[in-house]
């Protein structure tokens, strides 16, 4: 997992909604967010980016810090 820089908007019910976020340099736009779930690394929430890419983004609250599991050439299949 690597630390990312993430833009989201923050619902009153507890959602999270990654709008974009930057890796490598390089800007990612979320263009859907899918399965979310909890445990004890934090909140972890898969998007699709342009091109099909799935990434999956941690939220770690108590932090206030992003993380992100890169994706391997199994997912980017």
């Amino acid at each position: 997992m690597e630390p990312v820089n993430v833009a989201a908007r923050f619902e009153q019910d507890g959602r999270i909604f990654p709008l974009h976020f930057t890796w490598h340099g390089r800007d990612y736009p979320v263009i859907t967010v899918g399965r979310t779930w909890q445990d004890e690394t934090g909140r972890h929430i898969l998007v699709m980016t342009p091109g099909d890419q799935m990434f999956e983004l941690i939220f770690q609250g108590q932090e206030g810090r992003w993380l992100l599991r890169p994706p391997t050439a199994a997912r980017l299949a």
